[in-house]
């Protein structure tokens, strides 16, 4: 009995509770970024018809399909696709639809001097959003607070790698009530500041890889911190001025995987410019008495002062999975 004891005094040790290894305090973002990710193979976002006829569709192909083979040789990216399509004849394309591979048979023939697939196709998303925070003990960044999707589909984009660059934001389309405006940035491809290594439901991730000591470092709120009331997101209206408007936190869900954090913007500069939650402020970060405490990640498009946050400690947990 004694003995018994002892294994299971030893395995609480040897097994803590608390396995998470980011940082208590962290730097805090709010800049505008350029992101671009590439995907494993090239996604099938719709269909053209080759002699009068929608030979893709007919052959099985749906929108969505990731084509990660053309008669088992590897498909990297969209030049990859084309070069192997090269004479009159049936290929056979590998497709991952979901979690499931398929063989479709299609013939391929030529229509004005080009040899024609019947498929629109892309191997890669350009778009901008809202540097969250960046870990300074590992330097793992996170940003967005959601996914990125793949918009024909509108399914989890399966990333293969990606990268991050500085952006100014040139132009605000405004929010109304039903329909959501954007940010309008330009993206120097000339300034990467850090890779993309995962794309989940509660961000994007990565390394970052310039600079941050200027940047603020605040701590890390917890999620029975948040109280409902006066908190504050930091975003850029123009160019790469980072500024912190105040907004009203309404409630507080800890059962929903995302939309955690219930708020509404109050800051009349913030309404008066960009109308409420515009596309490209995903990844703001939401403070409460000088703590991070979320990141914005929603908004209610048919209430564009109203949107969601997601627990900065969500993401932080997501990020450490980089390094663990």
């Amino acid at each position: 009995m004694k003995k018994q004891k002892l294994i299971l005094f030893l395995l609480l040790f040897l097994f803590p509770i608390n396995i998470f290894a980011y940082s208590n305090q962290i730097a805090i973002g709010g800049e505008t970024i350029g992101i671009e990710v590439h995907s494993d193979g090239v996604y099938v976002v719709g269909f053209y018809s080759v002699h009068g006829e929608e030979i893709a569709s007919k052959a099985g192909f749906l929108v969505g399909d990731i084509i990660q083979e053309i008669d088992h040789k590897k498909i990297k990216n969209v030049s990859s696709f084309h070069q192997i399509i090269d004479e009159n004849r049936e290929y056979i394309f590998t497709v991952l639809r979901g979690k499931q591979r398929k063989d479709i048979p299609i013939m391929i023939e030529k229509e004005n001097h080009m040899y024609q697939t019947g498929l629109y196709v892309k191997d890669q998303i350009n778009g901008i959003g809202t540097l969250s925070y960046i870990d300074p003990e590992t330097k793992i960044y996170g940003s967005l607070g959601h996914e990125i999707l793949e918009s024909s589909s509108l399914s989890k984009f399966m990333l293969k790698d990606g990268a991050i660059y500085k952006a100014e934001v040139s132009s605000i389309k405004k929010s109304v009530d039903g329909v959501t405006g954007e940010k309008n940035a330009i993206i120097d491809k000339n300034a990467e500041i850090g890779d993309i290594t995962q794309n989940e439901i509660d961000g994007i991730f990565g390394k970052y890889s310039s600079d941050f000591s200027e940047k603020e470092i605040l701590e890390v709120g917890k999620k029975e911190e948040i109280k409902k009331g006066e908190a504050y997101i930091r975003t850029v209206l123009k160019e790469n001025q980072v500024e912190e408007f105040q907004i009203n936190v309404l409630a507080i869900d800890e059962n929903d995987p995302t939309k955690n954090i219930l708020f509404e913007i109050t800051d009349s500069k913030l309404l008066q410019n960009s109308g409420g939650i515009v596309q490209g402020m995903s990844g703001s970060p939401i403070i409460q008495n000088d703590k991070i405490i979320g990141v914005v990640n929603y908004v209610i498009v048919d209430e564009a002062k109203k949107g969601y946050g997601i627990f900065i400690e969500t993401m932080l947990e997501e990020g450490d999975r980089l390094i663990s």
